[in-house]
């Protein structure tokens, strides 16, 4: 059942018109096996409905430059820690200039270091049942008016890795959960999210924590779920790097003092004199004007 036209309008355009899609794979930790079979289904998807999938593994691509050309970044089972912080930034800014974000499994056992992201993602592996991992659990279709779960049953068998997640954004909005009773090893209780998304920071972003398996990548629920998640973070607009932050290398770094006893607490001025507090007690106030520094006053 890989047919599943009209669903994205402008099927027919031009490739130099249709929206573009980057899928990202690389990982820093455990490989999932199912990584081919993801992209092979999400090159499908575009094939038929209208994107262009375009896939690396190469964190380089993270560019202002090379983002500019996509509408969404789809992290597909992703581990670990897979940007370097400039990479990390070009991706803040591709998502406050409206881009949109998929993840896919594992995206979310990645980057624990960056707050950021895990508000992106929405919440952080916090583990899986063992002994077996993948098994047979019920679920539940908690938002039927989204692309992603139109034509979904309410209830639905399934077999797959079930993620526990810890640090789960309060802006989510769930689109499936699990039934906890249908399995054992789920620590989420009665609201336990395996779909959801929401909008963060100027930019979309969808995930779910399907995809464990080879075979979640053939099976036509979810990939009709996973269909509706590219289309909602594609979207309709055009990125706008005006509403990003600026780059850093925007910035000149000006040294105004030198020496200092360790400042630890300052002030910029309506004036844009700076003032502050060393380590020691000591009140001091720069002036642009002179481009000197006073001390005017004293903490005990």
């Amino acid at each position: 059942m890989w047919l599943l036209l009209g669903l994205l309008a402008g099927a027919t355009a031009a490739q130099g018109q249709q929206p573009r899609v980057l899928v990202f794979s690389k990982t820093a930790g455990f490989r999932h096996s199912s990584i081919p079979d993801g992209l092979a289904a999400i090159r499908r998807l575009g094939q038929e409905n209208g994107f262009v999938v375009e896939a690396t593994e190469d964190a380089g691509a993270f560019r202002d430059e090379t983002l500019k050309r996509y509408r969404a970044v789809v992290f597909l089972n992703t581990t670990g820690d897979v940007l370097d912080p400039v990479q990390e930034s070009v991706l803040e800014r591709f998502i406050q200039a409206g881009g949109g974000w998929v993840g896919i499994h594992a995206a979310t056992d990645t980057e624990y270091g960056w707050p950021w992201y895990g508000r992106l993602a929405g919440a952080w592996f916090a583990g899986h049942p063992n002994n077996p991992n993948v098994r047979k659990g019920t679920f539940r279709v908690r938002d039927t008016t989204h692309l992603s779960t139109r034509g979904l049953p309410p209830t639905w068998e399934r077999e797959d890795e079930f993620y526990n997640f810890r640090n789960i954004d309060s802006t989510i909005r769930v689109l499936v959960d699990i039934d906890e009773r249908s399995y054992q090893g789920g620590t989420n209780g009665d609201r336990h999210p395996m779909s959801w998304y929401h909008e963060f920071d100027g930019g979309r972003a969808w995930y779910t924590s399907m995809g464990h398996t080879e075979a979640t990548f053939a099976e036509p629920l979810f990939l009709r779920h996973l269909l509706g998640g590219l289309r909602w973070a594609i979207g309709t607009g055009t990125l706008d790097y005006a509403r990003a932050r600026p780059e850093e290398n925007r910035f000149t770094k000006v040294v105004l003092w030198e020496k200092l006893e360790e400042p630890v607490e300052l002030a910029v001025l309506p004036d844009e004199r700076v003032l502050f507090v060393e380590r020691r007690g000591a009140i001091k106030l720069y002036s642009p004007a002179t481009k000197r520094i006073r001390q005017v006053g004293a903490i005990p």
